[in-house]
């Protein structure tokens, strides 16, 4: 089971994820810099050891700078969650959730013509 991020360290594991699974902690720095957010270094290592204690990253020493290597990818991650909003709110039901996104509009109709495009060839193959 995935355990449940907060916002920033959901931002911090996307930045770990864009590395190619593994960063330093001075890129990960960088790239929130990049991103506009002035994070504080003490929060920035506060938020990596809570995704280190949940079993999202763990880290190693590379002479004396700490590497972080994701231990779950973003498609996992991404899967459980939508499982996690799919039993929340929906009781499982997938249905529920394609219907609410096409009745608020927020599946466009391109959307939905890609996603029976997808569905055919899955069940082609």
């Amino acid at each position: 089971m995935i355990l449940q991020v907060s916002d920033s360290e959901l931002e911090l594991m996307k930045i770990v994820w864009a590395s190619g699974g593994s960063a330093l902690y001075a890129q990960i720095m960088e790239e929130l810099g990049k991103a506009g957010r002035d994070w504080q270094k003490n929060t920035v290592i506060t938020l990596l050891s809570r995704l280190v204690e949940k079993g999202l990253l763990k880290t190693s020493k590379l002479g004396r700078r700490n590497r972080y290597t994701a231990l779950v990818s973003e498609g996992d991650y991404q899967a459980a969650q939508t499982q996690t909003l799919l039993n929340k709110l929906y009781a499982g039901d997938a249905r529920g959730l394609v219907s609410t996104l096409i009745q608020r509009e927020l599946l466009s109709p391109e959307d939905y013509e890609e996603l029976k495009k997808f569905w055919q060839k899955g069940e082609e193959e």
